[in-house]
């Protein structure tokens, strides 16, 4: 049933209202009120559907209902029936808000006017609601979703709230200021997005927004350009997406796929590097052994062997790099190894850079893998003198901890030092500061990995202006920090050596047959394979290389051993961790000896598997 408010100073007229409508067959419920209050109490004591109202009225003016009418309820029908009104008051009250006009010897039209009328309010709550449902969706999504105005003045006529946790502005801001959203795109994007809002089609498009907090917020545009009549775009509609974090990991897969192509190069590169070490170490000892004490070049064939063991500590470096090298941990004096890295760092720093060390005596030894530690150095001694461009002072200092008995390293330098920030960041993967093709990002982090996986932590202290330290922690080691090679005595026996580079087998040959060994060698598998089923050979140890053309060496030394299953085996590689090429793990009782190695290394290590 309808809810009728008829306002009249006259019972009958009402009356004649409600018969009216119900011979059209609008079932009604008709209140009459003449007064501002009674008006005021029927509309918020009960439901009104339509106010039907007559101009002259002795206590209200119509004018003055229709205000208080559109107060409460802008839907709600507002009709005039009155039998004395002029068009021109009619016309004025109609641009006010009513919706219809009828005479009153004409409430014939007044029935299809009120259900007219009931029926486009209905559909305004309909719309208003949908309205109102799409503003709390737009309002609620993290998509940025806007309308900008182009003419006939731009603005932004809509902007959810979304755009705040972006650009850290306020939708009324934008609406105060046409032109910010201009203002926050970086320069060099900035024309991309006026010739985008310039076309006909806008479609997609990917800038960049600074934020209020600072740092660039990348945004993706999906856009449409709603044209006048002269097919011009007058408008831009569509959405905004903060995808700084899709581009920050596509950036790390990208930076991910070039270091795994580097570290599959220098893989190769240490691996072939490593065979030349082996034979310039192995002749240098063996000249050094030749030569004798007294000879005027026995200290520079020794300054042979130690070029070649640091080019060796080089390549271990590529190929931790390239994640294809295991751990190696040795015990350390970390005085020893601070000394040596200053003698290192002399040459890389620079003449502008004072590299001091401060070394703690009666410091305990430390258990770690020596080439780790040193690219730990490097890397934190890189980012100190990127930090001092005008020069500065880094200073090595060793100590053992009062409060925990760790033994420390730490690595201070005088430059620009980081804000608490950036600091906080520091270890994390793929954060750098030296700029776009500057810096991986991966030194500090890969130097956490190192120490946690050693047992230790490390730590970073840095204010700006007060410079840095770097500070490691390592638990101390049980027993000394020398590892003095012995010779073992050689008792004999056949060796086959099976490697494809000639100067590795020739010098690794020279080696055993002048340590006694009966030896025997092959250029790759398959020679090796027909010495011993074509010519019966003998031999007590096999020391063969794993990566050779046609078969591994863990795939030849497992066809070997189906004949022979206690055969001892010794293998000697430049590099190799977890499976071999061909599927094949190395045996557990099988030791590798990584290439290059000096003489006694080689000796000691067949000794060991010897029978």
């Amino acid at each position: 049933m309808t809810s009728v408010l008829v306002v009249d100073d006259n019972d009958d007229d009402a009356v004649l209202i409600g018969h009216s409508l119900a011979r059209a067959g609008l079932r009604a419920r008709v209140t009459r009120e003449d007064t501002a209050e009674g008006i005021a109490r029927a509309l918020t004591t009960e439901r009104v559907d339509v106010v039907i109202c007559d101009y002259n009225l002795p206590a209200v003016r119509a004018e003055d209902v229709l205000t208080q009418v559109r107060a409460h309820d802008a839907d709600i029908p507002f009709l005039l029936v009155s039998g004395q009104v002029g068009e021109e008051v009619a016309a004025d009250l109609m641009r006010a808000g009513a919706r219809d006009f009828v005479l009153k010897d004409r409430l014939a039209r007044l029935a299809p006017a009120v259900q007219r009328e009931l029926d486009e309010a209905a559909e305004r709550r309909r719309h208003r609601g949908s309205e109102l449902a799409l503003r709390l969706l737009a309002e609620h999504a993290h998509d940025v979703i806007f309308r900008y105005r182009l003419h006939p003045e731009p603005g932004m006529e809509y902007v959810s709230s979304a755009v705040e946790a972006i650009t850290g502005h306020t939708p009324e801001e934008f609406y105060a200021d046409p032109a910010l959203i201009f203002r926050l795109v970086e320069p060099d994007d900035r024309p991309l997005l006026e010739r985008s809002w310039q076309s006909q089609q806008p479609g997609m498009l990917t800038i960049r927004w600074r934020r209020r907090a600072g740092g660039p917020a990348w945004v993706e545009q999906r856009a449409n350009a709603v044209n006048g009549p002269d097919g011009r775009p007058v408008a831009i509609e569509g959405i905004l997406r903060d995808i700084t974090e899709r581009v920050r990991m596509e950036e790390q897969l990208r930076q991910a796929e070039r270091l795994d192509s580097l570290g599959r190069l220098a893989g190769g590169i240490a691996h072939d590097f490593n065979n030349i070490l082996a034979v310039i170490s192995g002749y240098a000892t063996m000249l050094t052994d030749e030569l004798g004490a007294d000879h005027e070049l026995h200290t520079d064939a020794q300054a042979i062997a130690q070029a070649a063991a640091r080019g060796s500590g080089l390549t271990r470096q590529l190929l931790i790099f390239s994640g294809l090298e295991p751990s190696r941990p040795e015990t350390l004096d970390l005085n020893a190894f601070a000394t040596d890295m200053q003698r290192q760092l002399t040459r890389t720093v620079g003449d502008d850079i004072e590299l001091t060390t401060t070394l703690s005596l009666d410091l305990p030894p430390i258990r770690m893998d020596r080439s780790k530690l040193e690219q730990l150095v490097m890397n934190a001694a890189a980012n100190a003198v990127a930090a001092m461009p005008d020069g500065g002072r880094l200073t090595l200092t060793t100590e053992v901890s009062r409060e925990t008995g760790q033994v420390c390293l730490s690595i201070t330098d005088t430059g620009c030092g980081m804000d608490p920030a950036v600091a906080a960041r520091a270890f994390e993967p793929f954060f750098t500061t030296k700029g776009r093709g500057r810096g991986t990002g991966l030194g500090l982090a890969t130097a956490y990995g190192v120490m946690t996986d050693a047992g230790g932590h490390i730590t970073l202290e840095s204010a700006v202006g007060a410079g840095t330290t770097l500070r490691i922690e390592m638990p101390p080691a049980e027993g000394p920090a020398a590892a003095t090679l012995v010779r073992r005595p050689t008792a004999g026996g056949k060796v086959l050596v099976v490697e494809d580079e000639d100067g590795v087998r020739d010098i690794v040959c020279r080696i055993l047959r002048r340590a006694g060994y009966e030896v025997r060698a092959a250029a790759d598998p398959a020679e090796a394979l027909r010495l011993v089923r074509e010519e019966n050979l003998a031999m007590d140890v096999l020391v063969t290389d794993i990566i050779m053309p046609g078969m591994s060496g863990t795939q030849l030394a497992a066809e070997l051993r189906r004949g022979r299953p206690d055969l001892p085996v010794l293998f000697m590689s430049g590099y190799t961790s977890g499976s071999a090429p061909g599927g094949q793990e190395l045996p557990a009782d099988a030791p590798l000896l990584h290439k290059p190695f000096q003489t006694d290394h080689l000796l000691n290590a067949l000794h060991r598997v010897m029978p």
